[in-house]
């Protein structure tokens, strides 16, 4: 079966503060069904108070990170499914909990991961 990464980046999420924590219920609510289903690998949200480093094959530390991944934050969960399109129907359910749109991705194959 093939990983998918199923993600977004808190900007997408525009929720009033008083509907946030039935965002939440949903969002565990689905992270359950997918742990029920025996498709759920791990998932979260990116703790966007601790900034991102880079560390170089010395062991030299950078604050900062990648240009092109400077914006990564948000939540993501990996679910390992048999098939596409029950990724893109995942991704819809975790769309419909968390009120925004879904961006999915499928990891490729590493038989030693």
């Amino acid at each position: 079966m093939t990983k998918y990464l199923i993600s977004f980046p808190s900007s997408a999420m525009d929720v009033p503060e008083e509907e946030f924590q039935s965002v939440v219920d949903a969002s565990h609510a689905v992270v359950q069904e997918a742990k029920d289903a025996g498709v759920w690998v791990f998932g979260g949200g990116i703790d966007e108070s601790v900034p991102p480093v880079m560390v170089d094959a010395d062991g030299t530390v950078t604050e900062g990170t990648y240009p092109q991944t400077k914006q990564i934050e948000g939540g993501y969960s990996v679910l390992e499914l048999p098939s596409y399109e029950a990724a893109l129907e995942w991704g819809a359910r975790i769309a419909t909990a968390c009120r925004c749109a879904q961006e999915v991705r499928a990891f490729q194959y590493d038989p030693a991961s």
